[in-house]
């Protein structure tokens, strides 16, 4: 009998847009969503998990993350930051099915994907959708989609609604808002998408509210390749105010795929089948600030190609952490101002009712330890090469004891779940 140890990492996303009325068509339906439209998912058509995904959408959505970061990263530099660019931008995806004109364009060129038409965006997004969470049987990899109307307040346009539950995928309900059991529901369906990590995205309901888009990413995997607990260890690990203090490190040992330069140290860490993985970036002593000045979509592909596999030492923290920020000031420093403004937005492909994002919000989870499944007994892995070539690439140590990037990501699309700093890894 032996035992085995299988690293987890849990991690959830959470995108709230939420959407104000300004005045209330006359005349309108009292369900503000139309059933009869209500289409059932084709998987002939924009549902395929065969289909090649679309690299301009993945592009997009990774450049638009890095840019967001760069948003975001001032507010609060010396702490946490994990966002999930994917959860974000598909959020925002499914909302601008409903802009128009001079809305729409700004959205467009905020979520990098002008010269793609709504409905290609749609299809793409759903193709992603299906291929992501077929990626890995071995993890659990889930997006899930909702939209939420104020029972009596707006009517919502057929095509718009079609759009969100066909290639979202989204759930479509009618609350009576004014009960304060939709509170209860909206962010019971939350927690369920989240398995239990994000609790809630709503505090309340205002008067003005009308519609709530959410989206959800929650994915749990096992290291490809275990850490061993009896490894873990008590180090002091650098804070960005110069002080120390101990974490838990975990450590192994074997070929990674690893790249050093002069400002950072990077390796990647599969999970399962090896298509799903992290990486994590280390800049130097004293090179943070230099690393986050180059991080870009476009030095971020580059330097994610340059990993090779190489024998090594790697001690990285296990940590938990949270993170929560509106997302309305940052989106509008990008271009999408006029979404928020009341007398401009025209979300007319949405409702006929004068409607604007009254707010963004976004909430993150992310858990990485060594816990996992027991079988029985205690198990090593060893790494051999079948042949020893002429030159071996000389073994590396990578300590990671002070504030670090991390990245996860589809090895295969390169679609970016998660990606942010963690600047204090607490347990």
């Amino acid at each position: 009998m032996t035992l085995k140890w299988l690293g987890v990492l849990a991690l959830a996303g959470l995108v709230l847009v939420s959407f104000w009325g300004c005045t209330r068509t006359p005349g309108q339906a009292e369900d503000p969503v139309p059933r009869e439209t209500t289409p059932v998912v084709d998987e002939n058509s924009t549902v395929n998990q065969n289909a090649a995904l679309d690299p301009r959408l993945i592009e997009a959505q990774n450049r638009f993350g890095f840019q967001l970061l760069t948003q975001l990263q001032p507010q609060a530099p010396t702490e946490n930051l994990v966002i999930s660019p994917l959860s974000i931008s598909m959020a925002l995806s499914m909302t601008q099915s409903g802009a128009a004109g001079d809305t729409l364009g700004a959205m467009q060129k905020t979520l990098n994907l002008e010269g793609m038409e709504v409905a290609a965006v749609n299809n793409a997004i759903a193709t992603q959708i299906a291929a992501l969470e077929a990626a890995d049987s071995s993890s659990q990899l889930t997006l899930a989609n909702s939209l939420w109307a104020r029972d009596g307040g707006i009517s919502l346009n057929p095509e718009f609604v079609q759009a969100a539950e066909s290639s979202y995928q989204a759930e479509a309900r009618v609350l009576d808002f004014n009960n304060p059991s939709a509170l209860k529901t909206i962010n019971d369906w939350v927690s369920k998408a989240t398995a239990g990590k994000i609790s809630s995205i709503l505090d309340q309901i205002n008067s003005n509210d009308v519609l709530f888009l959410i989206n959800a990413v929650y994915f749990k995997g096992a290291w490809e390749t275990p850490f061993e607990p009896e490894m873990t260890t008590e180090e002091p690990f650098s804070l960005p105010d110069g002080t120390s203090a101990n974490r838990a490190l975990m450590s192994r040992s074997g070929d990674f795929f690893y790249t050093e330069t002069g400002d950072f140290q990077a390796v990647r860490l599969p999970y399962g089948n090896g298509r799903l993985g992290m990486v994590v970036l280390l800049p130097k002593a004293g090179k943070t600030a230099t690393v986050q000045s180059q991080l870009t979509a476009d030095t971020w592909k580059q330097w994610n190609q340059q990993l090779s596999k190489r024998p090594g030492t790697l001690k990285l923290p296990k940590f938990k952490l949270e993170y929560s920020s509106d997302l309305n000031d940052p989106l509008a420093a990008l271009g999408m101002e006029i979404a928020f403004d009341p007398e401009r937005a025209d979300f007319g492909r949405l409702s006929e009712a004068q409607t604007f994002i009254s707010e963004v919000k976004h909430k993150t989870f992310i858990e990485v330890n060594e816990a996992g499944t027991e079988a029985a007994g205690s198990t090593s892995v060893g790494i051999s090469v079948t042949s020893m070539p002429i030159e071996p690439p000389q073994p590396f140590e990578m300590v990671v004891n002070r504030p670090f990037f991390l990245v996860i990501e589809d090895q295969v699309s390169s679609s970016i779940l998660f990606l942010g700093w963690v600047m204090n890894p607490t347990p």
